[in-house]
């Protein structure tokens, strides 16, 4: 045992290879931090399991013992969800990264919750398939269904919780479980699978996971509207919707962001308020539903309506989206990001984007306004000085008061992003009276409040490790 270790890891080092558990700096501050601007918190070891079995073995040894667990995909989530804020274990499950069994005929897959989106569309590009969240950074898939992700493709496949059909998970204490299953429906017992979704890692660990796929659309064409306002080019989207196009995306990237966008990856895309879109279905279909799409979007006021049918220049733009948030870090080396996550009824979706602009503008920060406006689900992206007490108030102040519209309306506070850290002070005031049942679902499973402590669901001190 080296100076300053906790006396546990000589027993915790005897269960796995020597490759398994790090205490190596690099490796703990790796593992400190997500890509929020919350701050960084070092485990006192990293665990990389390669089974199900090997997760089990280390939450028995972790809970006999009170020693916090952290599960760890690849840290791209944005409210603080991987940092160890009271040290402990992180356990980073990308050694698990199996594809466990494709069934084209069923669209289904199986894998281990280590693995990538990216790497599964790989896989499943031969077999003529898809898998449809896409929340931008390569995420672990385990990772996505913790935080019930989605992204620019929801509006017409759904989000995580849609997708996923059974998983197996890893309790507190050891016991592992397998809910759902390759089935599409059933009335069998409680839908326990549906709890862990979005549960952040403090109920149990997710280790696999049965994904519902897709056919790879026959044909997929993008397209680009810009406007004179947010308003309008919120008020053309939904009159898309409401026409049944066949629209698969529907982005919305104020002009500010355009700016950012342009000046990293060199495109020249007009700096006003964009609709970024995309069709998939056949050839046929989709070249009757550009013209009718565009029609709207000039009803709607919208000054130019570009077309890309060809791959590069749709992946081009895609690309210049989902690195947005990356782009504004580019422009502001130093500074971290606060984005924020609301989801509101479409009805009302356009006076948040408004108050957004007017809060940034306000407060004097520094940022921009996307969003996926064909769920009510919108992002403001603010670069902050962490370090600067006063630029963090401020920012969190816009914060708040996006979520206080949210609330006020109907909304929530996190569409896809979770709760983490970040979100924590909002759950009392939106779950109400359900919190409570919440918080006992949390003893239940945990009772020792090893598993993500600090994360998700407000608790008393007392009743957390550390």
């Amino acid at each position: 045992m080296h100076d300053g270790e906790r006396p546990w890891l000589t027993e915790l080092r005897a269960l796995f290879p020597n490759d398994r558990v790090s205490t190596n700096p690099t490796v703990l501050e790796q593992h400190s931090h997500d890509e929020s601007y919350h701050p960084p918190h070092l485990p006192d070891a990293v665990v990389f399991p390669k089974s199900t079995e090997e997760v089990a073995r280390l939450l028995r040894f972790a809970n006999a013992r009170r020693i916090p667990v952290i599960p760890f995909g690849v840290g791209s989530s944005l409210e603080g969800h991987v940092v160890p804020v009271r040290g402990g274990i992180s356990l980073d499950l990308t050694r698990m990264n199996r594809i466990l069994d494709v069934r084209p005929a069923d669209f289904l897959v199986h894998v281990e919750a280590g693995m990538t989106r990216t790497a599964l569309n790989r896989a499943l590009a031969r077999h003529g398939l898809f898998f449809s969240v896409d929340p931008g950074a390569d995420a672990t898939l385990g990772g996505m269904a913790a935080t019930n992700a989605s992204g620019t493709t929801a509006v017409r496949y759904g989000v995580m919780r849609d997708q996923v059909r059974g998983m197996t998970v890893v309790l507190a204490d050891g016991r592992v479980i397998r809910l759902g299953g390759p089935y599409v429906k059933s009335s069998s017992g409680y839908d326990l699978k549906q709890l862990f979704l979005g549960s952040e890692g403090t109920l149990g660990v997710i280790t696999s996971l049965w994904l519902r796929v897709f056919g790879l659309p026959e044909a997929a064409y993008a397209a680009r509207a810009t406007f004179p306002s947010v308003r309008q080019a919120v008020e053309a989207a939904h009159a898309m919707l409401r026409y049944g196009l066949a629209l698969a995306r529907v982005e919305l990237v104020d002009r500010t962001s355009i700016r950012q966008m342009n000046a990293m990856k060199g495109t020249t895309y007009p700096e006003a308020d964009t609709l970024f879109l995309e069709f998939h279905g056949s050839p046929a279909a989709l070249e009757a539903d550009l013209p009718a799409a565009e029609a709207i979007a000039r009803d709607g006021g919208a000054t130019a309506f570009e077309i890309e049918r060809e791959k590069e220049a749709r992946d081009r733009l895609w690309e210049a989206r989902h690195h947005l948030a990356y782009a504004y870090l580019h422009a502001h080396p130093g500074k971290k990001q606060l984005v924020t996550d609301v989801c509101v009824p479409l009805s009302v979706l356009a006076d948040g984007i408004e108050l957004a602009r007017r809060e940034l503008e306000a407060r004097g920060l520094e940022g921009g306004v996307l969003g996926h406006i064909g769920d009510g689900n919108f992002h403001t992206i603010v670069m902050i000085d962490a370090d600067d007490p006063a630029d963090v108030a401020r920012a969190e102040g816009l914060h708040e008061a996006l979520v206080r519209y949210a609330l006020s309306v109907g909304g929530t506070a996190t569409g896809e992003h979770g709760v983490g850290l970040g979100k924590l002070k909002y759950q009392a005031e939106e779950h109400g009276e359900a919190l409570s049942l919440m918080q006992a679902i949390k003893r239940l499973l945990d009772p020792a409040g090893i598993l993500n402590p600090g994360k998700k669901i407000p608790l008393p001190p007392d009743e957390s490790t550390g």
